[in-house]
């Protein structure tokens, strides 16, 4: 990777750390409704692309763990770990690679990334009998869309409006779709 990939990389994760922890100090509780640390996952993959976005998507939620105590290692960090490095990736796979439109690409790696995060709770609750989960993963996935539906409202209003703003900026650079 080059080096403005990797310094960008760390911005992301950076806000990835920073937006949530104050959200959830200026609003306690308001993580999984606002979604705060979706945006600069999705933002790495748009910009930087498939590879750099899943490993923004891993890093950031296992960061915030370990030295803010967010999400909580279980269930939440296996989750969000999987959900966010799907969401990085397949954004950066489905508007970079495929030239698919940002709205598409946003709502397909929503739900890409969802299927995931079921998948894991149907593990979690399987494999490591974590009954306190719902058994049947689409009620996770539905409940998660259901909670977070102001976050994904704000995903897809900022996202799009952040491309565009930041579209001869860095995009140029970094080789992202125009």
């Amino acid at each position: 990777m080059e080096t403005k990939k990797i310094v960008f990389m760390g911005i992301f994760i950076a806000l990835g750390l920073v937006i949530p922890t104050a959200f959830h100090y200026l609003l306690p509780g308001s993580g999984s409704v606002f979604l705060p640390m979706h945006i600069p996952v999705l933002l790495a993959g748009v910009y930087l692309g498939p590879a750099a976005g899943f490993i923004v998507g891993a890093a950031t939620p296992l960061l915030c763990s370990l030295l803010t105590g967010m999400p909580p290692l279980l269930p939440m960090l296996p989750i969000m770990f999987v959900e966010l490095s799907i969401y990085g990736s397949a954004i950066g796979y489905l508007y970079q690679r495929r030239s698919l439109g940002i709205f598409t690409s946003l709502i397909l790696t929503m739900l890409l990334g969802r299927v995931g995060a079921g998948f894991v709770v149907l593990i979690m609750v399987h494999l490591f009998g974590m009954n306190y989960l719902p058994a049947n993963p689409l009620v996770y996935i539905w409940s998660s869309i259901i909670g977070g539906t102001v976050g994904i409202v704000i995903q897809l209003i900022l996202i799009p409006v952040l491309l565009k703003y930041l579209k001869g900026g860095i995009t140029g650079e970094l080789g992202v779709k125009q």
